[in-house]
């Protein structure tokens, strides 16, 4: 699987991105300049986390339109893999790839700690190395990261069952005080309808390597690879 991993004035995220694809996981990874638009070669795309363009507007809100991303709407489109973690899920939003927003947080804080999260599901290609239910961590680093929708929405992603990671306690349970942004329901990660587009505002790349001590994020990257060796076989 060959993947690509979009790199924007202000992003922070991306060569620990590449690290874990490239030097961990022995994957072809390609970094994409903002500007460059062909995507033909890549699988997987990564939109990693940052201040793309400084964050000027509001996050993502520039980011969406550069060449870069037009060609990851394309991608997506076409049943391609795409993943935007924290930032990336901002600007993925902000393209309509995924419904919602990412505003400021309950308590206008900036979070940067380790959280736990509940695994919804794991019949998608991001969750399948994971089991029903586990509890995980993962680091967060976010001020605008309150996952926010109109109530029709949420009611969809609920029912479509497309909630692939929420905030909860150490027994699993989702409760207001595990809660770290005020996001819906404690909603962490969604995929779309068609489950090939991912976004996450906790950092799967900064819980891979054993060095770090987590290896919690790994499974994730691990999933997808294993994805693929059962779409080539």
């Amino acid at each position: 699987m060959k993947f690509g991993v979009i790199v924007f004035p202000g992003a922070n995220c991306d060569r620990d991105v590449a690290y874990v694809l490239r030097d961990l996981l022995g994957q072809p990874t390609k970094m994409i300049w903002h500007e460059d638009s062909d995507l033909s070669d890549i699988d997987t795309v990564i939109v990693p986390g940052g201040f793309s363009y400084g964050d000027y507007l509001r996050c993502g809100a520039i980011a969406q339109f550069s060449p870069a991303m037009q060609a990851t709407a394309a991608h997506a489109k076409q049943g391609k893999l795409v993943m935007g973690i924290c930032n990336g899920f901002q600007v993925l939003t902000e393209m309509g790839l995924l419904p919602g927003a990412l505003v400021r947080n309950r308590d206008l804080h900036f979070v940067c700690d380790r959280l736990l999260l509940s695994v919804e599901r794991t019949n998608s290609p991001w969750t399948q190395n994971y089991t029903p239910g586990q509890v995980i961590t993962l680091p967060v680093a976010h001020g605008e990261g309150c996952y926010y929708a109109e109530p029709d929405t949420i009611k969809a992603l609920e029912d479509n069952n497309q909630v692939l990671f929420r905030y909860c306690d150490a027994s699993g349970k989702v409760t207001e005080a595990a809660n770290p942004n005020g996001s819906i329901h404690n909603i962490a990660g969604i995929c779309n309808r068609a489950g090939n587009v991912l976004g996450l505002m906790p950092h799967p790349e900064r819980a891979a390597d054993a060095a770090l001590g987590n290896t919690d994020g790994l499974a994730l990257f691990e999933g997808l690879l294993k994805a693929a060796a059962v779409a080539v076989g």
